[in-house]
């Protein structure tokens, strides 16, 4: 009783077997009752035939036929006069009697039913009364036997009952094949679940349909794909982090072991402890990166929001960073034509916009020129980062926002990055309730836009 399979179709039984019996009751009540109303209706106008002879010719003869007629018939007739004395019957008149005897209540032109009780009686029997010019007579009571009609009934049970077993029959075989129609996918994902629980995230669920057995497939194969996502990721992230720290130190390690063991010229040795000093700066930031990423990532990371005049804060970034473009030959625009104010981090504001200029200096070259954009709309802020520099492939561009991923891989090094610079760009901006999209194309440039909400007056200072 364990299975699933079997507590369903116990179940199903259980209702199924319950509708049945239900409807085969009343069924059989109704039918019942109107085959007995129905011998009832027919034993009444047999009666009143017999009467309509009988109020022409009501004489000794007549009577004699009448009774004569239902000695061959299954039903049998008793005349009698206003007394109950028996002129004529077709049956023994010790056997009806005491139904003779009973007391009319009322003597109505189309008969009465006198007895109906076909399960404990003999008989059921109906009278009619008998009517000349106005004067009642006598009457003609109408007699049939109840073994007949138990014997009729009987067979009808004897058919529903063997309805009842082939309609029982049926109902099993439905409820095996339904309930394990029900259960194979279920077993299917409990299957799958163990399989995600033990750590093996590669299962395959077929699709049921749009119910909600298809919905529960769904969840779990999208559960399981996100699952084999992120251990993906995790490992990637773990061997691209080893990696990314192993570099530096490697370098710094083998550079200090030079100056510590070598006699060194001075400018030698200044030469030396300039690349370890370099790469532990390298180290330094990564680790700082890290660690933002990982505030990040457990909502521990502040953003003190406070509205910004974006026109004085983009002369301030221009005024920064112009030299650093001016020294690679390359020229930075900002335009804003307006005031417009928006509520953020001023810091990490900065520091979106710094990476993403640094980006623009490393694949850009002498001559290429960064345009920064920043437009309002009714309800949003919209700052475009434009580069006229290499642009990005096709095929990378999916990939930029991914930690450690870099473009042009051969040249990392050489262009001094981490791959964790555009990650956290997309997590400031989201954490500020942005979007940041990008659009590129190799050797025409790359533009990065950012979406923010414009500053309503219920924006709260300081967010966690």
């Amino acid at each position: 009783m364990n299975k699933l399979s079997m507590k369903l179709g116990l179940l199903f039984f259980l209702i199924l077997f319950g509708l049945e019996t239900i409807m085969f009751f009343f069924l059989h009540s109704t039918l019942v009752e109107s085959r007995v109303e129905e011998e009832l209706i027919a034993l009444q106008t047999r009666g009143n035939s017999h009467r309509a002879i009988l109020e022409k010719h009501f004489d000794e003869n007549t009577i004699s036929h009448v009774a004569l007629m239902e000695s061959e018939a299954n039903t049998d007739v008793v005349i009698t006069n206003t007394n109950n004395e028996i002129l004529g019957a077709s049956v023994d008149s010790s056997l009806i009697q005491k139904y003779i005897e009973r007391p009319l209540i009322s003597s109505i032109r189309e008969g009465i039913t006198i007895e109906d009780n076909w399960k404990e009686e003999d008989y059921i029997s109906t009278v009619s009364p008998i009517d000349q010019n106005g004067v009642l007579t006598g009457h003609v009571y109408m007699f049939q036997d109840t073994a007949w009609i138990q014997s009729l009934i009987s067979r009808l049970n004897e058919q529903f009952l063997i309805a009842g077993f082939i309609a029982v029959i049926f109902t099993i075989t439905i409820i095996i094949f339904l309930s394990k129609a029900l259960a194979k996918p279920l077993i299917k994902m409990k299957e799958a679940t163990s399989q995600i629980s033990s750590g093996d995230f590669s299962v395959s669920l077929p699709k049921t349909g749009d119910d909600e057995l298809g919905d529960l497939a769904r969840s779990i194969q999208l559960l399981a794909d996100d699952l084999n996502y992120l251990r993906e990721e995790r490992n990637e992230f773990l061997s691209s982090i080893s990696h990314e720290l192993r570099t530096p130190l490697t370098y710094i390690k083998g550079y200090a072991d030079i100056v510590q063991k070598r006699n060194l010229s001075p400018e030698e040795r200044n030469q030396y402890l300039s690349i370890i000093l370099e790469e532990t700066n390298r180290l330094s930031d990564m680790v700082k990166n890290l660690f933002d990423l990982a505030k990040i990532d457990k909502n521990t990371f502040d953003i003190k929001k406070r509205s910004i005049d974006l026109k004085d804060f983009m002369k301030k970034i221009e005024t920064k960073f112009s030299p650093a473009f001016t020294e690679k030959g390359m020229l930075l625009s900002v335009i804003c034509r307006e005031s417009i104010t928006i509520s953020a981090d001023a810091s990490r504001l900065e520091q979106i916009i710094f990476n993403l200029l640094d980006n623009a200096i490393k694949y850009s070259t002498a001559g290429d020129k960064t345009t920064i954009n920043i437009n309002r709309t009714k309800k949003h802020v919209i700052i475009n980062i434009k580069d006229t520099g290499r642009g990005i492939s096709e095929e990378e561009l999916p990939f930029i926002f991914n930690r450690f991923f870099r473009v042009d891989k051969s040249r990392a090094r050489a262009l001094g990055g981490t791959g964790l610079g555009l990650a956290i760009v997309k997590e400031l901006v989201h954490a500020h309730g942005g979007t940041i999209s990008v659009c590129s194309r190799e050797g025409d440039g790359t533009e990065f836009e950012i979406v923010f909400k414009g500053e309503t007056e219920s924006e709260n200072n300081t967010f966690g």
